[in-house]
């Protein structure tokens, strides 16, 4: 008797020894022509760039109703010891809540709204189901950054993710300023696929989630991309979306201003890109971190 593997064969081969190659991704950015709110110029715009921004998604009421949702978790201090949530190591203070559609309402009927929901499924070119969701909070004077790094790179070795057929949407919940932290993208980066050195170890995302080191970029790849893309900044009002390709280069700096920084972020994935066993860790992430739940979100009223 012979047995078949259905697994997919690594078109992305990371967490390496040695110095690797770069890699052209052949997968599209835009998946399909399909319908949705999103017109051909910005679609084009979109998948040349890795990214797009939607203006004024969210009105100042709806601004006031999610910062309120936001003060409200975290000032619960039961929250504070679930594995979902990210403490800094500095300043103890939360970084992030994870699975943050499974703990408010409030949250889960956003990420079906149609403003947004619609978007995804335009973008990835079918249905699609939260990969991952967390509230980001970057306080005044203390905020910490995220390094360099595309966040398929991790879904894959980590994950399981097969193809960068997801896309992220971070939902600003404050004003992005030039100087408060904003995140930073190089335009054009979607489309290499950049290998990382270095073997993953067991329960890796417990420290990666604070500060990461296996999986990001060499200096020399970081300094390649920058030098071919340049670097772009998401910038605008509270209410505005960045939707941004799985595989972009991107990253923040640190907030040593006054005003602070905090999103909604959140992964859909294609249905048609489910995730399978890791491609380079020893064993799946939690299901609060990448979920391997595929059932396709249902679109809800606007909200």
């Amino acid at each position: 008797m012979t047995v078949t593997s259905t697994r997919a064969a690594d078109r992305y081969p990371t967490r390496v020894i040695g110095e690797p190659g770069l890699i052209e991704r052949t997968d599209p950015t835009v998946w399909a022509n399909a319908p949705g709110p999103v017109d051909a110029a910005t679609l084009a715009s979109h998948d040349a760039k890795g990214y797009s921004v939607d203006e004024g998604v969210l009105s100042k009421q709806e601004v006031r109703t999610y910062w309120q949702e936001l003060v409200r978790l975290t000032g619960d201090t039961r929250l504070r010891a679930d594995e979902r949530v990210v403490i800094e190591k500095e300043s103890q203070e939360i970084r992030s809540i994870f699975e943050v559609h499974k703990i408010s309402q409030l949250i889960a009927e956003l990420i079906r709204d149609p403003r947004i929901l619609d978007r995804a499924r335009q973008l990835l070119g079918s249905e699609v189901y939260v990969h991952q969701s967390r509230v980001n909070f970057m306080p005044g004077f203390k905020g910490k950054g995220f390094y360099w790094h595309s966040d398929f790179e991790t879904w894959h070795a980590e994950d399981g993710m097969p193809a960068p057929r997801a896309v992220s949407m971070s939902l600003a919940l404050t004003d992005n300023y030039p100087f408060n932290g904003g995140l930073m993208v190089m335009p054009g980066s979607h489309r290499t696929f950049v290998p990382c050195i270095g073997q993953t170890p067991a329960n890796h995302y417990k420290e990666s989630l604070k500060e990461q080191e296996i999986g990001v970029p060499s200096r020399e790849n970081i300094t390649a991309l920058a030098a071919k893309h340049g670097i772009d900044q998401f910038t605008g009002e509270a209410g505005s979306a960045l939707w941004f390709d799985a595989n972009i280069m991107h990253g923040s700096g640190n907030n040593i201003t006054p005003f602070p920084r905090s999103n909604i972020f959140v992964v859909f994935n294609s249905v048609e890109n489910t995730l399978q066993e890791p491609f380079a860790a020893p064993a799946p992430r939690p299901t609060f971190i990448a979920s391997r739940e595929f059932t396709p979100l249902a679109r809800g009223p606007r909200v």
